[in-house]
């Protein structure tokens, strides 16, 4: 078995396009691989500031011969239709066919015979094709011939070793070989390459480069904890800023410099983002301490002679410069109070269609009301709390840091003499964010969190811009499941129709009503106003024109709550919790998510117990016979059987059962009464046993007419008293 070694040497690729490549890269040149029918038993890829790579192990030399056979027409068939099968087999004549016979005559069979191809061969046509196709999110034009060669950045070599010969091929102009380079100072090369083991060993110990993202990562978070220990200090560590910084550098080197101190009086959140976004340093903290230090780690690219300390100086001056433009934007907005900013976001558009960022505010401020009277919040101090929650996107702190909504809104809160709760209220009525952020518990933002991203759904759902597949530009998705968290995280009874029916009415006053006349707007207006508008327009010009009327209609709710049963389903999902049984459980309509999400917990549980797997077993046995039953005679059972049958039923297991529906039924519905659904579920269980029984001993299509009828009515019963809890029909299995 083979080696591939396979790198693209070229300029600085941006560090946040280098995970997204490596995977492409696999994908792309993989999948051409399996296509020509070659197996492997790894492959591992690799990027870094300048060069894209993989290497694949267990390759074999040559593809297997394949031995193809396809069924031709009979013999003696016209001669047109044997020439189009000898055609579409790819032979070339009846010489390379064989007459087989079946029960229905003979007929012709081609033998096709495809020898193997050499690997190289493979991969030299493969490796051209993958490149060209390259998804990269942005490319640029290099060389000479600039309609053919597009690249992230223009390419200096390509390396191409398969067990250990170059595998020739030409992309862009370029040839590919077996050199490459390493460090751009620390030992540029060039150096020869025979295999991947040398390949590593080379660029480590002679070029000064760690090719591995992993390793790099590793490298940089081991060796800042270091530096920030042996200091006495802790580092602030963020994720996303450690893949980004090891895409900058091929040989990391922590390094911890000071800023000046007299910067501490900013914000902590200002001083950490704008080292992470402008300078890409970490920044530190004392141990067991809130904010930052004056302390913060940056990242050589080299081993400087003087070990690093003219770097750090040098990026402490930078630091400054920009921590003094963050200081002229904090003085500036401070001297403002959030009301006059509140003011200024009637100029600001949320959206074309459904007003400015002041019109959302409204509608949330009327909306947070509501909700934080159903919360026990304070009502008045929930509106004030919405009326200044968006002031500070006109600030020029946040206008620089778009990140930092809300948090200074805090801030500039606290400053202007605002009430603890509202100023919590302005940073947190965005969360959650993300599944890792956290959630609002406190009761004023949770109304204001609610009512912001209630608004968002139901303001999109009216002018009909939904998520589709994979597109949400307006993050849709991200709502409601902060929704969902908000609501499960705090217990909140809410009924989710009552709510958004009642928002939907809001929104259609503020939203736009579209009037066009042969494809252009004619006119935007809210309401009635658009619609007399109209009315008038097409009495003067009938042809081509046409209105789309923003409303929130009853399909809008059911779509809207069958969005939030999906997403659900995703939240659920790491319990172990099945899509099937959501389903189950919003087949009944309840519209509260936190009982929704309890009996789904409770009803997943039982089903996983023999009672639960031998109930819905039982289950679809009585329902598949009701349900042939009724397709044949159109007639629908429901309703109790006889009293006279229930009370003298022929057999014994028929006594037990209606003995025991009696009394598992009754049991089940005064605990979901009570909303004891592990209770309900076990009621249910006393009726497994029974069920089994039954239909072990009982014929339900007996000759007896009225004995067969009552038998499917008392499985209607069963039906009724299991989808009581939940529709079963729903549950798979």
């Amino acid at each position: 078995m083979s080696e591939l070694l396979f790198e693209i040497f070229c300029e600085e690729i941006p560090a946040r396009m280098q995970p997204r490549a490596e995977a492409d890269l696999e994908k792309l040149l993989g999948d051409k691989l399996k296509a020509a029918g070659i197996a492997w038993t790894s492959l591992t890829t690799f990027a870094g500031p300048r060069r894209l790579g993989l290497v694949i192990e267990g390759l074999p030399v040559k593809t297997e011969d394949v031995r193809e056979e396809r069924k031709g027409p009979r013999v003696g068939a016209p001669d047109k239709a044997v020439e189009g099968f000898l055609r579409g087999a790819g032979v070339a004549s009846l010489d390379q066919c064989e007459k087989r016979e079946d029960k229905k005559g003979e007929f012709w069979v081609a033998i096709i015979e495809k020898p193997g191809r050499t690997t190289a061969d493979v991969i030299a046509e493969a490796i051209p094709e993958v490149m060209k196709a390259f998804p990269w999110p942005k490319s640029m034009k290099f060389g000479e011939d600039e309609k053919a060669q597009r690249w992230v950045r223009p390419i200096q070599r390509l390396l191409c070793l398969f067990d250990g010969e170059v595998v020739d091929f030409d992309v862009f102009g370029i040839k590919s070989g077996n050199i490459t380079e390493g460090h751009r100072r620390m030992g540029r090369g060039p150096f020869t390459i025979t295999d991947y083991a040398q390949y590593t060993k080379v660029l480590r110990e002679e070029g000064h480069v760690i090719q591995s993202r992993a390793e790099r990562e590793a490298l940089i978070l081991d060796g800042a904890r270091k530096v920030c220990t042996d200091a006495g200090l802790e580092l602030v560590e963020d994720a996303g800023l450690l893949t980004e910084v090891a895409g900058l550098v091929e040989w990391p080197v922590p390094l911890l410099g000071e800023m000046d101190p007299d910067f501490l009086d900013l914000p902590p959140e200002v001083i950490t983002l704008t080292m992470k976004t402008h300078q890409k340093y970490f920044a530190v903290k004392k141990p067991g301490e809130p904010g930052v230090t004056s302390k913060f780690v940056c990242i050589a690219n080299q081993v400087a002679p003087d070990g690093g300390k003219a770097i750090a100086a040098g990026n402490a001056r930078v630091l400054s410069a920009r921590l003094s433009d963050a200081r002229h934007f904090w003085d500036n907005d401070r001297k403002t109070p959030l009301s006059d900013m509140a003011a200024q976001l009637s100029k600001v558009t949320f959206h074309d269609r459904l007003g400015s960022v002041s019109d959302k505010a409204r509608r949330v401020a009327e909306l947070a009301g509501k909700l934080a009277k159903k919360l026990n919040a304070d009502a008045l101090l929930t509106k004030r709390a919405v009326e200044l929650s968006k002031a500070d996107l006109v600030s020029e702190m946040v206008y620089e840091f778009p990140e930092l909504q809300g948090v200074m809104g805090r801030y500039y809160a606290e400053l202007q003499g605002e009430s603890p709760l509202l100023a919590d209220a302005v940073r947190d009525h965005y969360r959650p964010q993300g599944p890792m952020d956290a959630v609002p518990s406190e009761s004023v933002t949770v109304a204001v969190a609610l009512a912001e991203k209630i608004d968002t759904l139901v303001s999109f759902w009216t002018i009909n811009e939904k998520p589709t597949g994979s597109k949400d530009p307006f993050a849709l998705r991200r709502a409601v499941l902060g929704v969902i968290r908000i609501l499960l995280a705090n217990e909140l009874d809410l009924h989710l129709s009552e709510i958004l029916q009642e928002h939907g009415k809001l929104v259609e006053i503020y939203a736009d009503t579209l009037v066009q006349r042969n494809g252009r707007t004619f006119y935007k207006g809210p309401g009635d106003h658009a619609v007399a508008c109209y009315e008038e327009a097409r009495a003067a010009d009938p042809d081509g024109l046409t209105i789309d009327l923003a409303s929130f209609d009853s399909h809008d709710l059911t779509d809207l709550l069958a969005f939030f049963a999906d997403r659900l389903k995703v939240h659920l999902r790491d319990e172990g919790i099945r899509h099937d049984v959501i389903d189950a459980v919003f087949a009944l309509g309840d519209d509260d998510l936190v009982r929704v999400t309890a009996k789904a917990r409770a009803l997943q549980a039982f089903l996983d117990t023999e009672d639960g797997a031998a109930l819905l077993a039982g289950f679809n046995r009585a329902a598949n016979i009701l349900k042939a039953e009724e397709k044949k005679s159109g007639e629908s059972f429901a309703g109790d059987p006889d009293a006279d049958y229930l009370s003298g039923a022929p057999e014994a297991d028929e006594k037990a059962l209606i003995c025991a529906l009696a009394q598992s039924g009754e049991a089940a519905k005064s605990a979901l009464a009570k909303e004891d659904f592990t209770a309900a579920m076990a009621a249910l269980a006393g009726m497994r046993a029974p069920i089994d029984a039954f239909f072990e001993t009982v014929t339900v299509n007996t000759d007896d007419e009225r004995l067969r009828r009552n038998r499917l009515l008392l499985l209607s019963r069963i039906r009724t008293a299991v989808c009581a809890v939940a529709d079963f029909d729903k549950i798979s299995g």
